[in-house]
């Protein structure tokens, strides 16, 4: 059980956080011009409704359970906190207008948003961030594209083809047909043929362009396992670290993919099979085109700068200063150039919460997706925070190779003693729930009408706060039989994060967690986005924040990055029995089937325990008052081409 103590001096610091921003920035990955509302249809006054009442709440709770005078007095200051910021809040909301009313014409031709700091990569084939992907949508384009439905939600439509054709083979693959548009161009003027799809596909599995989404058209896409996944695939994870792998020997090369250029406007597409979400792999940017003639030249460093970095899609980049901003511009070759938005978009690359707010409130951005902790009870409560469907799970992955965190029970325990209730509704507070197992809610099952995918699949462990209790119990024991008796003899480890006010209000939390609970020590370290991301994907942790957004509405999107192969596997988890069955799901047909199969290979990650789940995520930013047209996908993505003053 837990001591009251510890108990008051949680929610005594859920006053002090009052509704912490919690932002989706992971290693994962997800057009027209409609007059819309300023936030996408999916927020609802409802929303904002539930908000306010959970910011009013936060100061009842904390007068509920003051044990002393002294922490009654600091529930009625924090009540009074909160009232006080919804005031200020609704004073800045009118000099935010204000400074929209009074900007010049000429600079309405622009927008300032701020997504994140600065990404690892704007690689279509390379990039892994939904921060990055939301660059890319902007300045390529595939088959299919997301273009906006008139509501604030996108929709897949055509992009680069304008049509195609199916057809089922005798030996049961399918051949996609693209036609694609007439008159369509890369930003410096050269026509887009079928063949640069070709070429961006053939780089996808390439094994030396190391692309970690790789993984996605194994098993979709004719002969890509064979390309992808050497025949001494388990010589080579079987030699010991202190050892030089044997060298990898491949079935078959990247141009025996089943793709090909009829001729320059016509492109095929083999499968193996029926993909459910084959259109929105489509429409995924590792599966855009590539000029074939700068990544030759340049290598990876093609997409690094302005010169080189050349796409067909509504923008171009005009202009790159590192660690300051990124600046898109209208794409005069793009072929619905006459119907997109802003003339420029620049994207500011920050990080610091407090400047990014501070900036958006002085009118030099118009969006962000970072706060300050201690003005969202205001701005939650004046209705300017919007909060939107966000399909993704925010979890920690152990480096599973590695002492400690090579044991089972250590890993179990370390998942059980977090208290994930308290970080949704005293950090987060913005309707977030507590994950009880890795694939989220929303995530559709064999009948998309039906019940989903983590309801049939049940829970990894109980996230009823009446059994905290009980998991803490269960977890001591677990550390016990590890050799860890009360947390003796278990040495310091760290638990790594990116620069970021929420994720170091939720890593504080688990860290008194666990050393309440477990009687461990864990101490804590942040890196910037980029290094953080190359950090952990080279195993160089212990423990790491990680986050997962779908790339499609479908479980597979949650699951087969953990293949032992997979370029995004950053826990460096390595089970036969789960590469087998995503695998097999690839080669099954029926639904009900496949996710039969898919629900096995979660039940091997739950008996793992590789990775610990803590909530399934929502979206939520601030924007510009002044402007419409924004629409958005609960996959992550947020389109800015469409925004008018």
């Amino acid at each position: 059980m837990k001591p009251k103590i510890n108990l008051s001096k949680k929610r005594t610091l859920a006053l002090l956080l009052a509704a912490a921003l919690l932002m989706a920035l992971i290693a994962g990955c997800g057009q027209g011009g409609t007059d819309t509302t300023t936030a996408p249809a999916a927020t609802t006054a409802a929303t904002t409704a539930a908000a306010v009442a959970e910011v009013a709440d936060a100061a009842d709770d904390a007068d509920d359970e003051a044990e002393d005078d002294d922490a009654a007095e600091a529930a009625t200051t924090q009540a009074a906190a909160t009232t006080a910021a919804a005031t200020t809040t609704a004073a800045t909301t009118a000099a935010t207008t204000a400074a929209a009313a009074d900007t010049p014409a000429d600079a309405r031709n622009s927008v300032n948003v701020c997504i994140a700091s600065s990404p690892d990569t704007i690689d279509p084939q390379l990039n892994t961030s939904v921060d990055g992907a939301m660059m890319i949508h902007h300045m390529f384009e595939g088959l299919v594209k997301w273009e906006d439905d008139g509501n604030g939600n996108a929709v897949l439509a055509m992009g680069q083809a304008e049509r195609y054709d199916r057809e089922t083979n005798p030996d049961g693959t399918i051949t996609y047909t693209f036609h694609l548009r007439d008159g369509i161009k890369w930003s410096d003027g050269q026509p887009v043929t079928a063949q640069d799809f070709v070429n961006g596909l053939q780089r996808l599995v390439d094994p030396a362009t190391a692309a970690d989404y790789s993984y996605m058209v194994d098993g979709i896409i004719v002969n890509a396992r064979e390309i992808l996944v050497p025949t001494n695939f388990e010589e080579i994870e079987a030699t010991p670290e202190d050892q030089e792998p044997p060298t990898a020997i491949y079935e078959k090369q990247p141009d025996e993919l089943a793709v090909a250029a009829v001729d320059e406007k016509t492109l095929t597409i083999t499968i193996v099979n029926e993909c459910a979400y084959f259109d929105e792999l489509l429409a995924f940017p590792p599966l855009f085109p590539t000029r074939k003639d700068l990544v030759d030249a340049h290598g990876d460093q093609w997409a690094t700068e302005q010169a080189t970095y050349i796409g067909n899609g509504p923008y171009k980049l005009t202009a790159w200063e590192r660690n300051s901003y990124i600046e898109i511009s209208k794409n005069d070759q793009y072929y619905d150039v006459a119907s997109q938005g802003p003339e420029t978009i620049k994207f500011a690359l920050m990080d610091d919460a407090n400047a990014i707010y501070t900036a958006f409130r002085n009118g030099e951005l118009d969006y962000i997706q970072s706060l300050p902790v201690n003005e969202i009870a205001g701005l939650l409560a004046s209705g300017e925070l919007y909060v939107n469907k966000y399909i993704g799970t925010y979890y920690m992955s152990y480096q599973v190779q590695k002492a400690p965190f090579d044991d089972v029970r250590v890993r179990e325990a370390f998942g059980l003693v977090i208290d994930r209730n308290f970080i949704v509704e005293n950090i987060t507070r913005t309707g977030q729930l507590p994950a009880s197992g890795f694939v989220p809610a929303g995530i559709s099952d064999a009948d998309p009408s039906g019940p989903d995918f983590r309801s049939l699949g049940g829970d990894w462990y109980s996230v009823d706060p009446a059994q905290y209790d009980a998991n803490c119990e269960r977890a001591r024991q677990l550390l016990a039989d590890a050799g860890y008796p009360g947390g003796q003899g278990f040495p310091t480890v760290e638990y790594m994060y990116n620069t970021s006010d929420s994720h170091r209000a939720i890593a504080e939390a688990l860290q008194a967690d666990w050393e309440r609970e477990l009687g461990v020590t864990v101490t804590l370290a942040n890196q910037d986005w980029a290094v953080f991301l190359q950090t952990r994907k080279n195993g160089e942790y212990q423990i790491a924040r990680n986050g997962w957004i779908a790339d499609y509405n479908d479980p597979i999107s949650f699951l087969d990055m953990w293949v032992t192969s997979s370029g995004n596997n950053d826990a460096q988890y390595a089970n036969s029995a789960f590469d087998a069955l995503i695998a097999q799901s690839r080669q099954i047909t029926d639904q009900a089937e496949r996710m039969r199969i898919l629900h096995d290979a979660e039940k091997l990650m739950q008996d793992d325990y590789m990775l610990a789940p803590i909530y399934y995520y929502t979206s939520m930013y601030m924007i510009n008052p002044g402007l419409k047209g924004l629409y958005y996908t609960p996959l992550g993505y947020y389109f800015f081409n469409n925004l008018s003053w």
